[in-house]
């Protein structure tokens, strides 16, 4: 997510988890963001269950995509960067925020909505054998594939509040759907929906009993088995999926930050502001409202994502906050299973099924504002621009990446006009990923690339730029040995400048710890956008895999999936799933190393797919052997997302050049129209003999690499690329 605002980063403004204050946020921060001010997000998922629709998701009623906020989309409407991880900590004095598995991220002002908990890893076996009802994202997951696989046994739910008493009659409903009514059990300590206005506790307790639910109250677990819980006073239940729905309770984590704590909540005044730490904000069900208490309820989080927005903006601007009032009165709309549902305000109470219509247009609507903001202008010629200026620009803003690389024709048009000195000790055959240096009996390989950033969080675009450019050097069969980092960063205040240095720093060296290869200098310059660059050297200890050296007959072995180039478009223009871009992050940022190893024993050629795309890579190699690959588009692993995107005609701005410098027509199929995909950090396609390929393949899977055979090298018959 990359900003192009000619206004200086000065401020980081860090949103602490997913919830719904923080989506809402997202959205208004989109329509008017504040010039200066980086907006970061940071959340262990791509996508945040939204809570309204999820006894609808576990009742059936909704798929699991449905119940899904796609926080990356949210994150680039609103010109924020997206942080993957679980924050375990606060620095208050430094400013940091400790993230699992990555450095710490630093902030000015931070904003917390993390939710709530209902794990119980006080009773005895509840973390092996039961699920919490909340987070949401791991119950929900838990529960799919409850249904999935098993969906058979009795069912416990543990807590009988409104939403324990909710979630047990959403299970109870889907499992008789699916034609296997399985007994249902909810235990509750105290009184079954305490606090719940009586209306709403008669028409609710009619519903468990016409359910056939059964009602266990005045007792508690003490003991979570993977077939049956036990209660205090030794009585068993039978239970093979175990839900705790117990009461909320705060993440613990919470306790060490020297926060000022209500029965472990964060405090908050009026402004939203934590008491005794005015850098910080608290929202939603991890927030006590000292000025206003209120029972944990997601209408409040709602009602505060405008006040929190404003408050955050007055912050970095020195304008005067704003006060949250939070209503005492508000409707309830809770599920009864089936499509119906209980409408409950001012401690009167109705159902039917108009009340589930109701809920159902609410939550709908809430989630299609935050998945589907307004649509984001193209780019736009400016006033009196030149003629072509329009051209030139297009309908989409340039990606990044290997996206934003040169047309293949143009290059090769460019390089055959060099006329440039020739040395004995430099090997290269055409279309080489890198070239190979003599020094006596030792050769080096040499190589340098750099990436336009397409993802705003230095540290996972560092490794993704790295891992991208030693992919070169592993290609040759080298083993990568020093490298040199060109950085551009946006221009920033030197603190921000200082704290990006870090993250990309951390990522270096991981890298080089990964793979041997030492950071040995570098040079570091400011300008309009974030852009990664290494120069890599390797050392050869035999012969370079050269694209010469391919054979007829050889097997073609891709270590890759391809299609990022069109999921990043897509992710620049707010079409790509979250999930789907989270995962294609992750590999790319991922170190090929092992499957680099394995190839680099057996391939008689290889090379990195990247820019020119799997086609253009597999013809340039063909083409220095005098041979013809032969692809079969079906057999080509894709990205989870990619069909599905180059099916609605998707794709990277370089796409339509990688196409025309193929000099053939491909098969008119998605999966074949993504082979001219351009590949940041794509994997490696090898030339391996066939009498090996077998083995080479097992060894790959069994390093976790998803390795597939997708073609073959063959006797040449007129083009170097033959597609089916």
């Amino acid at each position: 997510m990359i900003m192009h605002s000619p206004t200086p980063l000065v401020r980081e403004v860090v949103l602490i988890g997913g919830g719904h204050a923080h989506a809402l946020l997202l959205r208004q921060w989109g329509m008017n963001p504040v010039p200066g001010a980086r907006l970061t997000l940071i959340n262990p998922a791509a996508t945040a269950p939204y809570t309204g629709m999820l006894p609808g998701f576990v009742a059936g009623h909704y798929t699991r995509e449905a119940l899904e906020i796609d926080l990356v989309r949210l994150a680039r409407y609103a010109g924020a960067r997206m942080v993957f991880g679980y924050v375990t900590g606060i620095d208050r004095d430094a400013k940091r925020l400790s993230v699992e598995g990555r450095p710490d991220v630093a902030y000015d002002i931070a904003s917390l909505d993390i939710g709530i908990t209902s794990d119980m890893p006080e009773i005895p076996g509840f973390t092996d054998h039961a699920i919490a009802a909340k987070p949401l994202g791991p119950f929900a997951a838990r529960w799919q594939a409850f249904v999935e696989n098993e969906h058979k046994g009795p069912v416990t739910v543990i807590g009988g509040g409104v939403g324990g008493v909710e979630l047990a009659l959403a299970i109870n409903h889907r499992l008789t759907c699916l034609g296997t009514p399985n007994p249902v059990t909810v235990v509750e300590a105290n009184t079954l929906l305490a606090g719940t206005s009586q209306a709403t506790a008669e028409k609710l307790r009619s519903a468990l009993q016409a359910a056939g639910i059964q009602i266990i109250e005045g007792t508690a677990p003490i003991e979570v088995h993977s077939d049956h819980i036990v209660l205090t006073g030794g009585q068993r239940v039978s239970s093979n999926f175990t839900v705790g729905a117990a009461g909320a309770r705060p993440f613990p984590w919470l306790a060490e930050t020297g926060l000022d704590l209500t029965n472990g909540y964060v405090t908050v005044d009026a402004t939203l502001r934590s008491v005794n730490d005015p850098s910080l904000y608290a929202v939603g069900d991890c927030a006590h409202l000292s000025h206003a208490p209120r029972p944990k309820a997601g209408v409040f989080a709602v009602r505060a994502a405008p006040i929190l927005t404003a408050n955050l903006r007055a912050d970095l601007t020195g304008s005067a906050p704003k006060n949250f009032e939070p209503q005492s009165q508000y409707l309830k709309l809770i599920s009864l299973g089936r499509r119906s549902a209980v409408a409950d305000k001012f401690g009167r109470a109705v159902a039917g099924d108009w009340a589930w219509i109701w809920k159902d247009r609410i939550d709908r609507r809430f989630l299609d504002r935050l998945n589907n903001p307004p649509q984001m202008p193209g780019p736009t010629a400016p006033k009196g621009a030149a003629k072509g200026v329009s051209d030139a620009l297009g309908d989409t803003p340039m990606c990044g990446g290997c996206g934003a690389k040169v047309g293949a024709s143009i290059l090769d048009e460019a390089l055959s006009a060099l006329d440039t000195p020739q040395s004995p000790n430099i090997i290269t055959a055409a279309g080489d990923d890198a070239a190979v240096i003599n020094f006596g009996k030792q050769q080096q390989v040499l190589s340098t690339d750099h990436l336009r950033a397409f993802w705003d969080d230095p540290y996972v675009m560092t490794r993704i730029a790295a891992l991208h450019a030693m992919g070169d050097v592993w290609a040759m069969g080298a083993t990568p040995h020093a490298m040199l980092a060109q950085i551009t960063l946006p221009r920033m205040s030197e603190r921000l400048q200082a704290d990006h240095l870090r993250e990309i720093l951390t990522a270096v060296t991981e890298i080089s710890r990964e793979t041997g290869a030492a950071l040995v200098g570098g040079h570091t310059t400011q300008g309009a956008e974030l852009t990664l660059g290494f120069t890599v050297t390797g050392t050869l200890t035999a012969a370079a895999k050269t694209f010469d050296k391919a054979q007829n007959g050889d097997v073609l072995i891709l270590t890759r999936p391809i299609g990022s180039g069109t999921l990043m478009a897509a992710e620049m223009a707010g079409k790509a799933a979250g999930g789907d871009v989270a995962h294609v992050l992750q590999v790319m940022a991922t170190s090929p190393v092992m499957s680099a190893e394995i190839l680099a024993k057996t391939a008689n050629a290889m090379t990195d797919v990247t820019g020119f795309g799997l086609a253009g890579h597999a013809l340039r190699m063909a083409a220095a052997a005098g041979l013809t690959a032969q692809i079969d588009s079906t057999k080509v692993p894709l990205y989870p997302g990619a069909k599905r995107l180059a099916e609605h005609g998707i794709a990277s701005t370089i796409a339509p050049a990688n196409r025309a410098a193929l000099g053939i027509a491909l098969p008119v199929t998605p999966a074949a129209t993504l082979l001219v995909d351009p590949q940041t950090a794509g994997g490696f396609l090898a030339a391996v003999p066939s009498k090996s390929a077998g083995k080479t393949l097992k060894f790959l899977r069994d390093s976790g690499t998803e390795a597939v055979r997708i073609g073959y090298l063959k006797a040449w018959t007129g083009h170097p690329l033959e597609v089916s």
